[in-house]
């Protein structure tokens, strides 16, 4: 909860369908953030 809070501390949108759809944007950011961190691990030999 606390990397959603870093993307903003509030919500932009009014309607409660906007606001769902606001938060599965920020957590699909934060989604991609996470995959780039993710190491490739390859097995050797």
């Amino acid at each position: 909860m606390h990397c959603v809070k870093l993307l903003g501390q509030r919500l932009m949108a009014r309607d409660f369908d906007r606001q769902v759809a606001e938060l599965q944007v920020r957590i699909a950011v934060l989604n991609g953030y996470t995959a780039l961190g993710i190491p490739v691990t390859e097995r050797v030999g």
